[in-house]
């Protein structure tokens, strides 16, 4: 199963549009159709659910929802296909490249917007008004597009991130573990304080990106979704000198800014930096890695505002049973499916009267439970920090002119602006 996919392929609008516009010429479909011309309100018929990389671990459970949805609507037929986790976006791109996308699909958003624009993907608002008290803000806020009306996914479930701290550096190099840093600001100020009392460690690992810019307040693409504007904002260049003058001043390892660079969480689990993010879970992991961690973690909120991972349920607009393709996302993506899966999984439900579930919202006392707990509290506000539209080979990009950047090569100003032309060329070409 995937939670934090960024897999976007810039292509995908090109090869989906001449498709798309063929067989809407055939139909006489618009972009996102009600369901009033497939049936109405009649929940009947075969239609095929695709989720990703989920079986064979959860496939009991998978298909004890797929068999109370049909008792449920007995004229309805549900067949399950669970596609590898490798190769997903091309697998769906060209499902609906010929026309075969299921009726039911597991897509993230960025997989989902592409069909989205080109009408391959059912607006679930039209035929939903309970959406926006049902689910989280951000979630259902992940399925609408800059450019393109409607809301195209059901949110299934979520992930987000909480920062984890090294309680023995920070109480060995003039730091209170019980008050760690809140926002970036207060990073920076006690990444110089641990510098000062312990040269050789180090609290910050990690170069700015997109979702910081985010944070900053950088507005990262117009309102249209067509063209990246953060080099335009003198905030983007001020936070990337302040990294380079943090880097300069030792205040990171060298290695960041290296081909070999092994991540912060890496370098977190081996005891060579004081910080890193991570999911409600990741503590296990570095307990499991490095022992010596045990009971030596300290857990707070992200800094300044949660990122948000979301994973959810489309309907493709081309379903010939629309109403049951729409009723069986909504099945599966209530409360009690959630929970129910999100109590195998660690995964948190989409659904706003879930967080008050005592699985997620109760601290047990354990430094496991109090992750747990914030994770939970931090889905109340979590947004997502990247732009869907921005993939992987440009985010890369933009990640070679920041080190370039920080190691004095060009101004930031000059990494910014070539990124920006090169992002919004891909962009551009699809």
């Amino acid at each position: 199963m995937r939670t934090t996919t960024r897999t976007t392929t810039g292509r995908a609008v090109a090869v989906l549009a001449g498709v798309a516009a063929a067989a809407l010429a055939l139909t006489g479909c618009s972009a996102g159709g009600s369901s009033s011309g497939n049936g109405g309100d009649d929940v009947s018929g075969s239609i095929t659910l695709q989720t990703w990389a989920l079986t064979p671990t959860y496939t009991d459970y998978l298909n004890g929802v797929v068999k109370a949805f049909e008792k449920k609507y007995p004229d309805a037929k549900v067949k399950l296909v669970d596609q590898p986790g490798d190769g997903y976006a091309d697998k769906v791109l060209s499902q609906a490249s010929s026309n075969s996308l299921p009726d039911v699909v597991n897509l993230p958003p960025d997989i989902a917007l592409p069909l989205a624009k080109r009408g391959f993907l059912q607006d679930v608002a039209k035929d939903d008004s309970k959406l926006s008290s049902t689910y989280v803000k951000g979630a259902l806020a992940a399925y609408n597009y800059k450019g393109v009306d409607g809301t195209f996914g059901y949110p299934w479930y979520l992930n987000t991130d909480i920062d984890y701290w090294n309680k023995t550096m920070f109480t060995k190099c003039g730091l209170d573990p019980a008050n760690p840093p809140k926002t970036t600001d207060d990073l920076f100020t006690q990444a110089e304080t641990m510098h000062q009392q312990c040269p050789d460690d180090y609290l910050m690992s990690r170069k700015p990106g997109l979702s910081d810019f985010s944070l900053a307040g950088v507005k990262i693409i117009n309102d249209q979704g067509t063209k990246f504007t953060f080099a335009n904002s003198s905030k983007a260049a001020d936070l990337i000198s302040r990294y380079a003058k943090a880097y300069k001043d030792g205040l990171m390892p060298s290695s960041v800014l290296n081909t070999d660079y092994l991540g912060n969480s890496t370098l977190f689990t081996q005891g060579k930096v004081a910080w890193t993010t991570g999911g409600a879970t990741a503590i296990s992991d570095f307990e499991k890695n490095n022992p010596s961690l045990k009971g030596n973690i300290v857990v707070s909120p992200a800094l300044d505002n949660p990122p948000l991972y979301v994973q959810g349920l489309s309907v493709s607009a081309k379903s010939k049973h629309l109403a049951t393709a729409e009723a069986l996302a909504s099945f599966m993506t209530n409360a009690k499916n959630q929970e129910a899966f999100a109590h195998l999984v660690n995964i948190f439900p989409s659904t706003t009267s879930s967080q008050s579930d005592p699985f997620f919202s109760k601290d047990d006392g354990t430094t496991q439970g109090k992750a747990r707990v914030l994770a939970n509290e931090a889905l109340k506000t979590a947004k997502n920090l990247n732009p869907v539209e921005a993939n992987s080979a440009m985010t890369d990009f933009l990640d070679q002119q920041i080190a370039l950047a920080m190691k004095g090569g060009v101004t930031p100003e000059k990494a910014l602006q070539n990124a920006q032309t090169k992002m919004n060329t891909l962009l551009a070409n699809g």
